[in-house]
């Protein structure tokens, strides 16, 4: 249900766009558009050793099982000039990095849908990317969803902005955003703190149905399997356990919320054939507070500030040498996530 609503709600953006964008000509709309499904893996880190003398010496080999990445999605975004297609085809791994950028490289309808389900030492996620977006001379609508396994960041977002070109390289734009979001900023573990900061994990395990045999030194987990028969095992693997699941599940059990932004930014784009400079950025100043207990002004104690943004630059010095530099940075719900890569290239004739 949740995702028909988020496909319905930035199909709503998109109709509010001039009708030359909602044309019931879909083969226009669908123009150059690409759709792929991939499948794509490899080893894992090696199997590992474990060594314990508990009873005598004893051996426990940690595999960990291969990594994969299947991915499916949709695209329709126009490259910028710095970027190359080097593949035939989309195979799921590549990064585009301009795509969260708020302007594309053209005006009018763009969209992406992606999802993947990967596998990284032994870790599993399921990571998504969409967005749709219309961009005129006078203003940009766009919805966006994203959820990051490895960020633990996910929530859907509607903004609408007044856009001023300055010229053809630079424009500012201002507007409103709206994002749907699990409350973030709530601590399950917060009710059950002692006035000296830590918290009585063992009673907490008893609510949650683990079982304590302090004479016998055994410890059973809800489903009444023994794991742990020590006192350092079942505070060293079994507690972090317990405390991870039940605040995985408290925060699952609660609603989303949603939140009112002012959202300002700016975007630049200039290129050549030998420098080349891609910049934007955005801030959310201010949020309304609308007093609920689970608002994120409780947890921060008034406003805060999020933020994105990200750069691309690109430089060759002569036909031999260049240098680029790459790099964006999301800070929401002071909630980090981020990439960058630099370096240098010299072709030998």
């Amino acid at each position: 249900m949740k995702k028909i609503i988020i496909i319905l709600l930035t199909t709503l953006i998109a109709c509010a766009a001039p009708k030359e964008c909602c044309s019931q000509n879909f083969k226009k709309y669908f123009k150059f558009a690409t759709f792929y499904a991939a499948a794509n893996g490899g080893n894992s880190v090696s199997d590992v050793d474990v060594f314990s003398v508990t009873n005598g010496l004893e051996t426990v080999t940690v595999e960990t099982p291969y990594d994969y990445n299947l991915a499916l999605g949709i695209r329709k975004i126009a490259r910028f000039g710095y970027e190359n297609r080097a593949s035939t085809f989309y195979d799921g791994t590549e990064e585009s990095w301009s795509d969260g950028a708020s302007i594309g490289k053209v005006r009018g309808l763009e969209f992406l849908f992606e999802v993947d389900y990967k596998r990284q030492q032994g870790n599993e996620y399921l990571d998504q990317h969409h967005f749709i977006r219309f961009v005129d001379n006078k203003y940009i609508l766009k919805g966006e969803y994203l959820e990051d396994g490895f960020a633990d960041i996910k929530y859907v977002e509607m903004s609408e902005r007044y856009r001023y070109k300055v010229n053809d390289k630079l424009s500012f734009n201002a507007g409103l955003a709206q994002r749907l979001s699990e409350p973030y900023g709530y601590d399950p573990l917060a009710e059950g703190m002692l006035s000296n900061g830590n918290i009585h994990y063992t009673y907490l395990a008893l609510q949650e149905g683990y079982n304590v045999d302090v004479a016998a030194s055994e410890y059973f987990s809800p489903s009444g399997e023994l794991v742990a028969t020590s006192k350092e095992v079942w505070e060293e693997v079994v507690i972090p356990t317990m405390l991870a699941d039940y605040t995985e599940r408290k925060r699952n059990e609660l609603n989303q919320i949603i939140q009112h932004s002012i959202v300002l930014g700016f975007d630049y784009y200039h290129y050549t054939k030998s420098f080349w400079s891609h910049a934007w950025a955005n801030i959310m100043p201010w949020h309304y507070d609308d007093g609920g207990e689970f608002s994120y002004h409780a947890y921060n104690n008034g406003q805060w500030l999020d933020y994105n943004g990200g750069l691309i630059l690109g430089y060759k010095v002569n036909k031999s040498l260049g240098t680029f530099i790459e790099g964006k940075y999301n800070k929401y719900w002071n909630r980090e996530w981020y990439d960058f890569k630099f370096g240098v290239n010299y072709v030998i004739f």
